[in-house]
């Protein structure tokens, strides 16, 4: 912090600055800025520090930054971002907030929100919830429909830049895991450049956040809201959708929180329809997801190389050291499968394809498996939210026949990308189960079939209870499918009438059968 900015943070720390008075003014530090949160306001001034990335070190430049920052927040906060305000030198000397004198400094004023709903401190009290997590999803999807397309920057040459960039700051950590890092990589890249280039001239390399972690999402008015983007290098934020959510997946993934990332992995991709068309955006997962692991591997390594504490310095080069696991084997390569759950409504299909999803797939990349249900594919077809009922049409003979040829569609190209797949429909026309079946053969991955059965009254009773799911289904439907011809079921039949996860157990059983079956054990 420069002697010319002590007065700036004395005014920021005073009470008597802020409109409530008297309570004790909390501050948190960062290496680019001071935060000073009182009872209703939050000022955040930047230091007056110079980088390769940034330059703070003149009031000029600080405002710009400022400016910057409430224009770039604006998109996903507009409620949190209230200004820029002035720090002034009066007339007696002495400094004040948004005065009549000089402006000497300048800070950003937001609206203070409630610390305890940030998503990072959600996480460790562990009330972080499907919910929240499916509307994040949401909300992330939004953004990125909305932010501005950059056809000029991104692309392989972009993500090349990167990965060189993170070799040249590995600093202290195991040079020769960082090397085979690098490595692996560049050879990844080499896989993936022209679908990069591609992705980039299609519009999919936008004006993102760029610092997309669990700190910095929090909730606002009862939504979850990002804030804090990356304003000072737009290079750092002009990039990929993808990659701008591979941050947020990882970091749920590093503190044990898998199943969640899964689930927002999933929402996503059904938001967005990322790979229903060509399947590119699972191709450059995972080496998206192992950069953001590098980076954390870094800037944790740098800050333990800061600190003075030895404890504190040893925990955080431990952490560092274990993002760089997960970058290495977030490449490391698998064999995806196909596992097809069906049942009719109210079996418990789709709630046990989200939960076995996130055991599916390379341990190292921590996703799970790309869930592919067919309620979601029918009504991103016809257009209408995943919330909004269909009418008669959308359940028409020919809409159906779209939505399954869509599935398969769909299914191909995720396991042509090397990522495990569940397949989620009713399945009741023996000529589907067939069709799914015959796509694993034809792309000689495993495959496991899984039918759910339950009594006819507790599935009219789950379709009846349920919330907040895509399915139109309801307990007439439910009796309405009893009638069905199902044909010959030849997939493993699992009772999903008890306890969610007793039924998980079982379809796990089946999968590691499966598995040695195909193993030869």
């Amino acid at each position: 912090m420069s002697d010319s900015q002590e007065g700036s943070t004395r005014l920021l720390s005073d009470p008597a600055t802020f409109e409530a008075g008297t309570d004790p003014v909390e501050c948190i530090e960062t290496h680019v800025s001071k935060v000073f949160i009182g009872r209703d306001r939050v000022f955040k001034l930047k230091r007056a520090v110079v980088f390769p990335y940034l330059d703070f070190s003149t009031p000029e430049k600080r405002r710009i930054a400022c400016e910057a920052e409430i224009r770039i927040n604006r998109r996903t906060a507009p409620t949190l971002y209230l200004g820029v305000v002035a720090i002034t030198r009066q007339a007696d000397g002495t400094l004040a907030l948004g005065g009549e004198g000089e402006a000497i400094d300048w800070v950003v004023e937001m609206r203070r929100f409630d610390q305890d709903t940030l998503f990072d401190r959600m996480a460790r009290k562990g009330t972080l919830s499907r919910a929240l997590i499916e509307d994040l999803g949401d909300r992330i999807a939004d953004f990125h429909a909305r932010a501005e397309a950059n056809h000029d920057s991104g692309g392989r040459a972009g993500i090349d830049l990167i990965i060189k960039n993170n070799d040249r700051c590995f600093g202290q950590l195991d040079r020769t895991q960082t090397q085979t890092l690098t490595r692996r990589s560049l050879d990844a890249l080499d896989g993936v450049g022209e679908l990069l280039d591609r992705r980039r001239d299609l519009g999919r390399v936008r004006l993102c956040h760029g610092d997309l972690h669990l700190r910095n999402i929090c909730m606002v008015d009862g939504k979850p809201t990002l804030f804090d983007a990356i304003e000072f290098n737009e290079a750092f934020s002009t990039i990929d959708v993808l990659y701008d959510l591979a941050f947020v997946l990882m970091d749920l993934n590093h503190r044990g929180l898998g199943r969640l990332a899964n689930i927002l992995f999933n929402r996503y991709f059904d938001s967005t329809g990322e790979g229903a068309e060509d399947g590119d955006g699972l191709r450059v997962m995972a080496l998206f997801y192992s950069m953001r692991a590098a980076i954390r591997a870094h800037v944790g390594m740098s800050q333990a190389e800061a600190l003075n504490d030895p404890e504190q310095a040893r925990r955080r080069a431990e952490e560092a050291a274990d993002y760089l696991q997960s970058a290495l084997l977030a490449l490391t390569p698998s064999v995806p499968r196909l596992i097809a759950v069906g049942g009719l409504s109210g079996s418990g299909k789709s709630r046990m394809a989200r939960e076995l999803a996130p055991h599916v797939g390379r341990a190292g990349l921590g996703l799970g498996a790309r869930v592919v249900r067919s309620d979601a594919t029918r009504k991103r077809l016809a257009g209408v939210a995943w919330n909004e009922r269909l009418g008669a049409e959308g359940y028409s003979h020919e809409m159906t026949e779209r939505t399954f040829s869509a599935l398969y569609a769909e299914v191909t190209l995720a396991l042509r990308a090397g990522h495990p797949v569940i397949a989620d429909a009713v399945f009741a026309n023996p000529e589907q189960r067939r069709a799914v079946t015959e796509i694993a053969k034809a792309e000689g991955v495993p495959f496991t079939g899984l039918w759910l059965e339950a009594p006819p009254g507790v599935m009219a009773r789950r379709v009846t209870e349920r919330k907040r799911n895509v399915s139109d289904a309801d307990a007439e439907i439910v009796e309405m499918q009893q009638g069905y011809d199902l044909g010959e079921i030849d997939w493993f039949k699992i009772d999903s009438s008890g306890a969610r996860d007793d039924t998980l157990a079982v379809e796990l059983e089946k999968l590691a059968i499966d598995q040695r079956h195909a193993a030869g054990v």
